[in-house]
């Protein structure tokens, strides 16, 4: 099919029905039944605690799954939720983590958290949701979840009960004998009551609702889109949003014979509503490797086995994760595989050849925002599959480039390639109501229709979209999004700095690491290692600390004397790049960095001998996200 097929089926759909009426569920839970009804004996999700090809796994089907669905959305309602109260959960990803987000949708409101965070924030964001009810795991080797949620429940009296799950349940004997004795301990000072999830989910009936379950298109869900700054922003969901997501993933790619293994967290709105609701639409099985997914234990150096155990169809990952697994041998039967998703970060063109290579398998790069409820666009999956691009725009899905005034009105539409801000309007975004704070809607909206993502971008005369840069200037590391002001605001706090710009430094692994310029107060003195140190114990969030820091005599600013953050990506460009052909003993060194008005900064190398050959360059350059050019 080609792009131009695709993009009139499109049309088509879009002008025989609303998107509403393409599925006929109005809840998830309702979506739920009918997967059952569909499919109640086949297999849904899958969990490993470890990550060897013949390690425990916990299987549930669909009928098992619904069971365990209605007893935590009814174990909720009897903790006092209602559909305007919130569940929140801080949990590794496993099957306990889907049936909580299902049946915390069902019962009233969920709102995950991502564990990464430090205290101070997760409490913050219990604060923001008003959560009463807190589902984490219980005090387990290797991981201080359960010390983490104790002091942000501490911090944050409005959670009245926190529900607790064992890990221990996942092992066998002997060391599920062993566990009792070894538990860290858990230093509570809150007033919240504990209870364990398995005796209360086993109070609970799972065959019906204990509550008639509303058929309003309401808010389920609050996803948090950082909560990094000690001001979180909270997206709020509803189902419609949600349905359509899954819709997308059952009308574009997945069957009920289709396994998908997705090593990332569901804390995010990649992996709990285009992968997961997507499964829970078309009755496709999803396998989840490790607690921490690609962070687990030999989950690299299994990965291949994994796929041929589970004769995965699908894989979901991110740049960083298929760089790590290229330095793997495919040591497995893969053949089962027909494609793997990306959509957290660019991914460098050398990489996605390299995997295509290595594995037979292309990645379909595409792009979504939890502001949207996720989904936006993707590249074909029969069709051209443009590197670099983020793909077209799905069924029912409108993106426009605009440029906008402060307040939203749109001063100029971009025409083909030309570049600016990238505005959608789809069925999970909901105008005037995206964050729970109401303030926070205020001029996110281009013409009162479209939503602005903050990105920027252009669309091409084939109807891709490529992302060029991002107005919120927030940084990637391996699909992980940092905010720039957490660093900035950590080192501001030293006594000898004035100035601070925090930028993503280029990196062949991980798209971008943090890193930051200091511009030091008048007299005063600190090294880069003191104040990367300072950062060690400031920045709130461990994958935030800078990995490079330099001091400038003088910040680069405007005339209003704000950091001028594109000079200093000119400067981390040169310095990384040349560091990396210096390393691989390439002579050439980047001469200067231009802004393209296609492809945003554009590195200008030039060869320091004759002999040096485009491809020794580009075998260097080629593992990182932004482009270069002879000079």
């Amino acid at each position: 099919m080609s792009v131009v097929q695709q993009r009139e089926d499109n049309r088509r759909m879009e002008a025989e029905m609303p998107a509403s009426q393409r599925w006929s569920a109005k809840t998830i839970y309702q979506r739920l039944q009918q997967t059952v009804a569909a499919h109640g004996s086949r297999n849904a999700c899958s969990f490993q605690l470890k990550s060897g090809p013949t390690d425990k796994a916990q299987t549930l089907t669909w009928a098992q799954l619904a069971d365990q669905t209605t007893r935590a959305a009814n174990l909720f309602r009897s903790l006092g939720i209602g559909e305007t109260d919130t569940i929140a959960y801080m949990l590794p990803t496993m099957n306990e983590t889907i049936i909580t987000l299902m049946g915390g949708m069902t019962a009233g409101i969920v709102s995950p958290l991502n564990p990464l965070l430090d205290d101070d924030h997760l409490a913050g964001i219990l604060r923001e949701s008003n959560a009463s009810v807190l589902v984490t795991l219980k005090s387990f080797p290797k991981t201080d979840l359960a010390q983490k949620a104790a002091a942000a429940v501490a911090m944050a009296p409005n959670v009245k009960t926190i529900i607790e799950i064992d890990l221990r349940n996942h092992l066998s004997p002997p060391l599920s004998w062993i566990i009792p004795f070894i538990r860290p301990k858990v230093d509570a000072s809150h007033n919240a009551k504990v209870i364990g999830w398995d005796e209360a989910l086993a109070a609970q009936s799972g065959e019906t609702l204990s509550f008639k379950e509303s058929e309003e298109d309401r808010f389920c869900a609050y996803f948090h889109t950082g909560g990094t700054t000690g001001m979180p922003k909270l997206a709020q969901h509803k189902f419609s949003g949600i349905l359509y997501n899954g819709w997308c993933g059952d009308e574009l790619l997945y069957s009920a014979e289709d396994v998908v293994l997705c090593p990332l967290p569901m804390f995010h709105v990649f992996a709990a509503y285009p992968i997961w609701l997507g499964c829970l639409t078309s009755g496709a099985h999803i396998v989840l490797p490790t607690p921490q997914g690609y962070r687990g234990d030999d989950v690299f150096d299994n990965f291949w086995k994994l796929v041929e155990r589970w004769k995965a169809t699908f894989l979901v990952t991110v740049p960083t994760a298929a760089a790590a697994l290229l330095q793997r041998p495919v040591n497995a039967d893969v053949s089962s595989l027909k494609l793997a998703f990306s959509g957290s970060a660019a991914f460098p063109q050398e990489t996605f050849k390299a995997f295509q290579k290595a594995t037979g398998v292309q990645i379909l790069e595409g792009y979504g925002m939890t502001e949207a409820t996720c989904l936006v666009s993707v590249n074909p999956v029969v069709g051209e599959k443009k590197i670099g691009s983020v793909g077209v725009p799905l069924p029912y899905t409108d993106v426009k480039i605009y440029h906008c005034d402060a307040s939203g009105a749109v001063t100029h539409e971009c025409g083909t390639d030309e570049v600016g801000e990238i505005c959608v309007s789809n069925p999970g975004v909901m105008v005037g109501e995206t964050y729970t704070d109401e303030s926070k809607n205020k001029n996110l909206y281009a013409n009162g229709k479209y939503l602005r993502t903050g990105d920027l971008g252009r669309i091409d005369a084939d109807g891709y979209i490529w992302i060029t840069g991002r107005a919120k200037d927030l940084i990637i590391r391996g699909g992980h999004n940092i905010d720039p002001a957490m660093i900035e605001e950590a080192l501001s706090g030293h006594p000898a700095v004035a100035f601070v710009g925090a930028i993503g430094q280029p990196d062949a692994k991980a798209g971008e690491l943090p890193c930051a310029y200091v511009e030091l107060n008048a007299g005063a003195t600190a090294t880069p290692e003191e104040l990367i140190a300072y950062c060690d114990e400031h920045v709130a969030e461990q994958a935030a600390t800078p990995k490079y820091i330099e001091i400038l005599d003088e910040l680069p600013k405007t005339a209003v004397g704000k950091v001028f953050k594109p000079d200093l990506r000119r400067l981390a460009i040169t310095r990384t790049y040349n560091a990396a052909l210096e390393e691989a003993g390439v002579a050439a060194k980047v001469t200067s960095v231009i802004e393209d008005k296609k492809r945003g900064l554009v590195a200008k190398v030039a060869k320091s001998d004759a002999s040096t050959s485009d491809d020794a360059i580009n075998n260097v350059l080629g593992a990182f996200t932004r482009p270069w050019e002879a000079a």
